[in-house]
Order: C-alpha cells, then sequence, then structure tokens
C-alpha cells in the first residue's frame, strides 16, 4: 500500500511556471517550508479534527510558493479569467440557503444545503476560522492571488458533495488528497497521507486506507477544476450532470472502509486519530 502513498510524493512539486515576484528576505522567510512546524500543527489537529485553523498552519508551513504558481494556471485559462473578472463573493453566495432549498431534489445546490446543515456548517465559518488564523499575514500576496487562494479555501465543502467524501476522518483526508489532485500543494497531501497512518491503526485489518488516498488524488487530478467553474451554475444542475461533466467518479475504496468498520460494529464517522 505505501508505493501509492510514494506515487502520490513524487508529483509533489507543483508546476514550474509561475508568477516572479521581487525576493526579499521576509519574503523568502514567508515561503520557506517548515515540516517540524507542520508536525507540531498536525499533532493538535488530530487531536481535534474540527480545529480547522490547523489545517491552514500547516499549509502555510509547507505549500512554499505553490499558490502562486497555480494562480498563474489559472489566470491563463478562460473559466479562469472569466472567474476573475466577476470576482464573486462565494461564502455570501453558498450561505444563500434559502436560494439553494427552492431548487429539486438531485441538483448540486440542493445536495450542498442539505449537507451543511446536517453537518451544522456554513461557508462563512470557515472563513472566520481562517481569519483567526491569517491577521496580518497576507499583506505582501498580490489580491488576485489572495483572493485565488480564498477560492479555493471556499470550495472545499463543494468538494464533499462533489466527490461524495464524508466528514469522517477517511472522508476528510481523501478529500484533502482529491484537492491535491486538483491544484498541488504540500500541506494538504502531508495531511491525508499522515491522517491514513492514524486512521490504518484503528482500521479493520486489509481495509484499503492508501489506496483510498490514492484513488482521491487520481480522480482530482484528471478531473476538470473545481475553482474555475462557474459555481453558481453548478448548483443549479443535477449533481449526476456535474460530476459527469467534471470527471469526477464515485470512490470505492471510502466505502469499502466504512463497510469493513460497520461489519465490526464501529461506526466510521466516530473513528479519529484519538479515538
Amino acid at each position: 500500500m505505501l508505493e501509492s502513498v510514494e506515487k502520490v510524493m513524487e508529483i509533489a512539486t507543483p508546476d514550474q511556471s509561475g508568477i516572479e515576484m521581487p525576493e526579499s528576505p521576509a519574503r523568502s522567510r514567508r515561503y520557506r517550508r517548515r515540516p517540524l512546524k507542520a508536525w507540531r500543527h498536525f499533532r493538535k489537529l488530530i487531536a481535534n479534527k474540527e480545529d480547522t485553523e490547523q489545517v491552514f498552519h500547516i499549509i502555510q508551513a509547507l505549500n512554499g510558493k505553490a499558490v502562486i504558481k497555480k494562480f498563474t494556471a489559472f489566470k491563463a485559462s478562460e473559466d479562469g479569467r472569466e472567474r476573475l473578472k466577476q470576482k464573486r463573493d462565494l461564502p455570501a453566495i453558498l450561505d444563500d440557503h434559502a436560494r439553494w432549498e427552492a431548487l429539486e431534489q438531485g441538483t448540486l445546490g440542493r445536495a450542498y444545503v442539505d449537507f451543511m446543515k446536517r453537518e451544522g456548517l456554513t461557508a462563512q465559518g470557515l472563513v472566520d476560522e481562517y481569519e483567526g488564523f491569517a491577521r496580518q499575514k497576507n499583506e505582501e500576496l498580490d489580491p488576485d492571488i489572495l483572493w485565488y487562494g480564498w477560492r479555493l479555501r471556499d470550495t472545499h465543502d463543494l468538494c464533499h458533495v462533489l466527490t461524495d467524501y464524508g466528514r469522517d476522518a477517511m472522508g476528510e483526508a481523501c478529500v484533502l488528497s482529491f484537492s491535491y489532485g486538483q491544484n498541488r500543494g504540500l500541506g494538504v497531501i502531508f495531511i491525508a497521507i499522515l491522517a491514513s497512518f492514524e486512521i490504518r491503526k484503528r482500521a479493520p485489518k486489509g481495509a484499503p486506507i492508501f489506496r483510498a488516498i490514492w484513488q482521491g488524488f487520481s480522480v482530482g487530478n484528471k478531473a476538470r477544476k473545481v475553482a474555475r467553474q462557474d459555481i453558481i451554475a453548478l448548483m443549479e444542475e443535477p449533481l449526476d450532470v456535474v460530476r459527469q461533466r467534471l470527471g469526477i467518479k464515485p470512490p470505492s475504496y471510502y466505502p469499502q472502509i466504512h463497510a469493513m468498520f460497520r461489519a465490526q460494529g464501529v461506526d466510521p464517522y466516530g473513528v479519529n486519530a484519538t479515538s
């Protein structure tokens, strides 16, 4: 199983195209990778998976210039340029629950609002978590790059719905590996892989933990980029149509892991790194 993990890490170097920005000692420090810092924040995260602020610390510690390099590709795409021109406020749009509840069952928007209400989440809640972390940390970033980073953040829960990964520990690890396939950035795959080792300690023998992580990455890598899409238009379409057009195939190993846990009388949503 470790071969699958190694395959992911082999592809960990982001695209080499990027925005050339003047270097300074402060900027160099900002983009320096700090694996020990990432490890400390990961230990806090597995102690409480709802402590989302730790995710942002890990991403900052490991991503380097990945967001700048991926923004270059985003801006070079026709869809990306259109999204930049619009610069819609995604949290406000996504949190308009009445709008999405008015849609028919089976649409992405209806599935999204059902998911968010079931989990007790809001898009603004993730923004608030981020603001607590990011205050006074983003002065050096170009406003467009900063907005792009927010867009990746704001589509996280939408990716849960699109991929059919839940918010259990295994589901979070898989959706992060999907996000890595979409956008690279060492922070999210660092969390996904280390979390998978923690989950394996508590999983039934033979559970395909690492295959599930690899599958999440593979699907994300092949699918069209979620962040480049017109989110409002997607929300109004049937979920299965959206998945088909974006090339997001349903997971097979993730539900198999759930079935193995339940066969042993264990609720997979109750499994985390400290249980």
